[in-house]
């Protein structure tokens, strides 16, 4: 039968893999997608060392607490589209890693690779392997956070796409979630506007007086007008000056105030953040396979 380009699209956008082996794989099973699917997965095993320079941009933030609520991972593990971050054989294998990174205690993502993966008899960088020739894309082990505290942890994620771990001194479990969802939502860069680096703060004081020199107002105001809009950017970004996302009259400085509670440190993930996508033409890459052959 004859395949078309729709057919090769979808399989692409499901499977991640190349035009050519879709169409092969297409061909192989008279069209039927599914069946293709399970081709591409079979042949993927000779090819996983090549699927290694592939961009992963996509993919979960896992997290998982500890029962005693004093230790909780979070983790980034990514593939190269949403499709099989959905799969359940990605879900099992990300979950079985936060769960040895949890056991183990371990910070660096580059370490657990040679762990036992929990509740299998390979590592973790076997089982990796194994996952990356049987859904045809690769895989990574991004990033982790571990946090270990005798305060409180608190944890948000939503849609295993955004993660935030908190940790509180003083506060309880209550706050600590809804710092937490603040986080995912508010997108601080530091717990207090001291923690913002001084050559940010330099950065944009010189773009601000760039734009009050133009006003033609004195110098003394001017520097009055810079060191406000400073301040309003060092709240913007700084967890402590930022209005309380469920109660916008509120600040966390006064949240935390009222609830003698203290934030100690916040990691927030968000799935692909500063990873370089690569963008696919798809209709140039058909008409360049046509003219080549």
């Amino acid at each position: 039968m004859s395949i078309t380009a729709a057919q090769v699209k979808e399989l692409r956008e499901r499977s991640g893999a190349g035009m050519m082996e879709c169409k092969k794989a297409l061909e192989a099973t008279g069209g039927d997608i599914d069946l293709a699917v399970e081709e591409l997965r079979k042949s993927g095993a000779i090819k996983a060392g090549k699927k290694a320079g592939r961009v992963a941009a996509e993919g979960i933030v896992m997290i998982q607490a500890s029962q005693d609520g004093k230790h909780a991972v979070m983790l980034e593990i990514n593939s190269e589209t949403d499709f099989v971050a959905r799969d359940a054989n990605f879900l099992a294998f990300a979950n079985a890693v936060a769960k040895t990174v949890l056991d183990a205690k371990v910070r660096d993502a580059q370490a657990v690779a040679s762990l036992p993966l929990a509740g299998t008899g390979t590592t973790v960088e076997d089982s990796r392997q194994a996952l990356v020739a049987k859904v045809g894309e690769n895989i990574n082990i991004r990033r982790i956070a571990l946090l270990n505290t005798s305060g409180n942890i608190g944890t948000y994620l939503h849609s295993n796409r955004i993660g935030v771990c908190i940790e509180l001194e003083g506060g309880d479990q209550a706050l600590a979630k809804d710092l937490a969802m603040h986080i995912a939502a508010a997108k601080p860069l530091v717990v207090a506007p001291e923690n913002v680096p001084a050559d940010l703060v330099a950065k944009e004081k010189e773009i601000y007086m760039a734009q009050a020199a133009t006003s033609g107002k004195p110098q003394e105001i001017i520097e009055k007008m810079v060191g406000g809009r400073v301040k309003k950017f060092l709240d913007e970004i700084s967890l402590m000056g930022q209005p309380f996302v469920k109660d916008p009259e509120v600040t966390i400085a006064k949240l935390l105030s009222k609830n003698n509670a203290k934030v100690l440190s916040f990691t927030r993930f968000e799935v692909g953040e500063g990873i370089e996508k690569e963008t696919v033409n798809f209709a140039e890459e058909v008409m360049s396979q046509v003219r080549s052959a």
